[in-house]
């Protein structure tokens, strides 16, 4: 990434190749497998241009294969139901002829009903904390040379950790909470599916992290084995992603090889805009 919005807007403008199917990239710089966020998002945006006067509330995502990043990814949009409130739209990816993720959608008419949230928690605004491209050039000479580099490559998404442990090869062992700052770095369009999407993409970048909170493992150990296995969104009020939302994770269960992660998404105003849920493995060995 080129540390600003603008790569992440170019991957989610896929190419429309028929009427139901579409084409998206990876960046050039992905080395291993293609980022899982980049897929729900690439998989939101390929649902929401096949749906008129509708807005996404929720969707559901299973991750099947890893993606290769060398390739382009194939969406083919399946127009489940158009009904006079909701529509739902079923999404797969496909790389060399196999699926890769599958994902159902459902978007409603904007209407006005009861209303309720979780307050939000009390933190320190994201003014007072160290933006993550500082942060990360401050961490990385405790890292392998060997991935030093990709982890002090500026992104696209700026997140500010509350409260989170400085040591990453031996992090200490804590309660299953985390809670973190996010804001796109740079201005995005007035389109409220857009910014679902880049939400989408967003909401994966640190949601697997809080089950290992309670272990003291950390990904550069050398030991872990960890991939999103599903991945569910809902959307409660409109919001934007260019401006700071406080993402805050817990982490309820850990059994079977596989961590269950949760997060809830705030305006600085304290409005909750998105819900998340996620099941992924963390397979340790030695």
């Amino acid at each position: 990434m080129d540390g600003s919005i603008k790569e992440v807007l170019e991957l989610l403008d896929l190419e429309q190749v028929e009427v139901n199917i579409f084409r998206g990239n990876s960046p050039k710089n992905r080395w291993q497998r293609v980022f899982g966020g980049q897929v729900l998002g690439q998989a939101l945006v390929a649902a929401s241009r096949t749906v008129e006067g509708r807005v996404c509330h929720s969707l559901h995502a299973y991750f099947i294969r890893p993606g290769d990043p060398k390739i382009p990814i194939l969406y083919e949009v399946d127009r489940s139901r158009d009904g006079r409130s909701f529509a739902t739209r079923r999404v797969v990816a496909i790389q060399h002829g196999q699926q890769i993720f599958n994902m159902a959608a459902s978007f409603q008419v904007p209407e006005a009903g009861l209303e309720h949230q979780f307050e939000m928690p009390k933190v320190v605004g994201p003014e007072g904390l160290e933006p993550e491209d500082v942060r990360r050039a401050r961490l990385a000479h405790q890292l392998p040379e060997a991935v030093r580099e990709h982890f002090s490559r500026p992104g696209p998404i700026d997140v500010r950790p509350i409260d989170e442990d400085d040591d990453l090869l031996n992090p200490k062992k804590a309660p299953p909470y985390h809670d973190v700052w996010l804001k796109a770095k740079g201005e995005m369009p007035d389109d409220l599916a857009l910014h679902q999407c880049v939400l989408a993409y967003a909401s994966d970048m640190t949601l697997l992290d809080t089950c290992l909170i309670p272990h003291g493992i950390s990904w550069f150990s050398g030991r872990l084995q960890s991939a999103s296995i599903d991945h569910a969104m809902w959307f409660h009020h409109p919001f934007r992603v260019d401006d700071w939302l406080l993402y805050c994770h817990d982490s309820p269960s850990a059994a079977g090889a596989r961590g269950f992660n949760r997060g809830m998404m705030y305006t600085r105003q304290g409005l909750l805009v998105a819900s998340v849920a996620q099941e992924g493995l963390i397979r340790v060995r030695g």
